[in-house]
């Protein structure tokens, strides 16, 4: 239970700092903006699917099964989705450093 707390604060700081570096990052590089949008989403999705799993092992409620399920459905899709547009901006990071080379 304490590992799921963990992955749960991690997660929130890892959407932070993500989040931070993609408004950070200037205009002119628009697939690291990408890259860092993406893997925000990605930690946000781990948030979901740890939350979900936390709650279902502390209540014992149907209403909690249901919305955890939901937690994690949506966590699994988004954190799925993030991942893989992640691994696709990689591709172009250093075609886009070397593009914007003063």
């Amino acid at each position: 239970m304490l590992f799921l707390v963990f992955l749960i604060i991690a997660s929130i700081v890892f959407y932070l700092y993500f989040k931070m570096r993609q408004f950070r990052t200037t205009y002119m590089l628009p697939i690291r903006k990408k890259l860092f949008a993406s893997m925000a989403g990605a930690a946000l999705g781990l948030f979901l699917i740890t939350f979900g799993l936390n709650q279902i092992l502390l209540f014992n409620k149907l209403v909690i099964y249901i919305v955890s399920a939901v937690f994690i459905i949506l966590g699994s899709y988004v954190l799925i989705y993030n991942f893989r547009a992640a691994k696709h901006y990689r591709q172009f990071i250093e075609e886009e450093a070397e593009i914007n080379e003063y």
